[in-house]
């Protein structure tokens, strides 16, 4: 039990052998390590099932990123998670292909299907490579390595333009693989409005969305009434939009498409404001 406390991230090591202490365990900082770092494989496991799972069936997630130090170097830990799951992942970078091989859930394959083209669309790029990576009789590539080899072969690997067609092309073949298993289907991925979470269906946070009112300077008293206005209808519109949730209402979802774009196509005077 005390083990899994750590694999969750409730705990650290030095609690941990203070727990231990406490309840009668003489053992060392260095002993709890060695037992913490063996085996970890059905914790690695469960970890994984639980982001496919969640990933497969959730209506949204949430996502964020911070920075975190791993094995003496600077990283980045990726949340994801809704009301059911939550998941974290540390990586090296904080690039929309790292944030896409998240959300690949462990899988390494790369797949050029059509979502895989449709988001090399949808990222410009050119149609030439496009229509090389769809006439190719082979779609479906089991790791980097054979995945790598392709592009060199169709001469993508070596263009020198931006934006880079190799880099673009990998992410469409990691999105591919992601939608060929399963994952984030009509799933709305909520974030903070970072380029690397913009992905397919995506929403911005509300509290993040009302920041760029909230931060903006005002220099006379109409610009501040202005902002307090807006700042005002923004979460009275918030709050309705968490009474309609509870209670859905077909002539209220109206009403408040209705009254949302009002707020937010407000004409005030303020001219960074509207």
């Amino acid at each position: 039990f005390v083990l899994a406390q750590y694999h969750q991230g409730q705990v650290t090591v030095p609690r941990l052998v203070a727990q231990l202490r406490a309840i009668g365990i003489l053992i060392s900082k260095r002993q709890v390590v060695r037992l913490l770092n063996a085996g970890q494989d059905a914790f690695l496991a469960e970890a994984r099932e639980v982001l496919r799972a969640g990933l497969a069936t959730a209506g949204w997630v949430s996502v964020d990123d911070t920075g975190a130090r791993h094995e003496h170097r600077n990283g980045v830990c990726t949340q994801l998670g809704n009301d059911h799951f939550a998941a974290v992942a540390t990586t090296g970078s904080k690039s929309r292909l790292n944030f896409l091989e998240v959300l690949r859930a462990g899988f390494t394959d790369y797949v050029v299907n059509a979502e895989a083209l449709a988001y090399m669309r949808r990222r410009s790029l050119a149609g030439s490579v496009i229509a090389s990576l769809a006439q190719h009789p082979e779609h479906h590539f089991a790791d980097e390595a054979a995945w790598s080899a392709h592009l060199e072969r169709l001469g993508i690997a070596g263009l020198t333009v931006t934006p880079d067609p190799a880099r673009i092309a990998t992410e469409g073949a990691v999105w591919g693989s992601v939608k060929a298993h399963g994952l984030l289907p009509d799933t709305v991925i909520l974030s903070d409005d970072a380029g690397q979470f913009a992905l397919d269906r995506h929403a911005l946070c509300w509290v993040h969305a009302e920041r760029l009112v909230h931060k903006l300077d005002t220099f006379t008293d109409r610009q501040h009434a202005a902002q307090q206005l807006v700042r005002a209808l923004i979460w009275w519109l918030y709050a309705d939009l968490k009474a309609y949730k509870r209670a859905p209402d077909r002539r209220r979802r109206y009403e408040l498409r209705a009254r949302f774009e009002r707020v937010f196509r407000r004409r005030t005077g303020f001219a960074t404001l509207d």
